[in-house]
């Protein structure tokens, strides 16, 4: 916690001063979003049959958008060599990212959950099933696309491979978060999908930042 915070407080001060980096995706998920009913039409039923869908796609693809960069401008000014040469714990400064990139992506994405269930014509029930996934799921999207980050720092133009990389990886959490969202539209229970998110995130968060640590020491040696 000693060598978090500073790590963390840096992240944060960047963010302050770079606000392209986490307005780009929101926006991005705002246009999304309200593109969808006037390209299918305004019709309540067929929105709120599309909205796990929607939601998801949107999320996943902004979240993505803004996972280039987590990596790539300290790697280019030398900070992760210097931290890998000097055998500082690498561990503080990636959750210090991990944590940054959900504050800056997928938190405003939680926040903008009524919006969205607005835009959409949800009701209130789904409107709680959506926010419990986004709450559950933008860690595991941000885990995975720090994760994207480091393995493609190194590359000139790491948006694309990044993509082919972690987009299979979405995959369970798109069918399972999109699928309690269906069910609560339904009237059906959604406790067992949100139990198998929270199992997928506590994995993810053993998991990931030590592949995050291996990748980061692997590109720069």
């Amino acid at each position: 916690m000693v060598t978090i915070i500073p790590m963390l407080r840096r992240e944060l001060v960047i963010l302050a001063r770079q606000k392209a980096d986490w307005l780009n995706p929101l926006l991005f998920f705002i246009i999304v979003l309200s593109l969808f009913p006037l390209g299918v039409g305004p019709e309540p039923s067929m929105l709120r049959i599309m909205a796990p869908g929607i939601v998801w796609i949107a999320a996943l693809l902004s979240v993505l958008l803004a996972a280039e960069r987590v990596f790539k401008d300290d790697y280019r000014n030398g900070v992760i060599e210097q931290l890998v040469a000097a055998r500082q714990p690498l561990l503080a400064f990636v959750l210090a990212k991990i944590f940054s990139n959900w504050l800056s992506t997928g938190l405003p994405l939680v926040l903008l959950s009524p919006l969205v269930a607005l835009l959409l014509g949800m009701d209130q029930v789904g409107l709680t099933a959506m926010a419990l996934t986004l709450l559950l799921g933008t860690p595991l999207l941000s885990l995975l696309s720090v994760l994207g980050a480091a393995l493609t720092m190194a590359a000139d133009k790491g948006g694309l491979l990044m993509a082919l990389l972690i987009l299979p990886l979405y995959m369970p959490l798109l069918i399972f978060a999109s699928a309690a969202i269906e069910a609560a539209a339904m009237g059906l229970p959604y406790h067992g999908h949100l139990a198998i998110l929270l199992a997928m995130l506590l994995l993810a968060l053993a998991l990931v930042p030590l592949a995050v640590i291996n990748a980061l020491r692997i590109n720069v040696s």
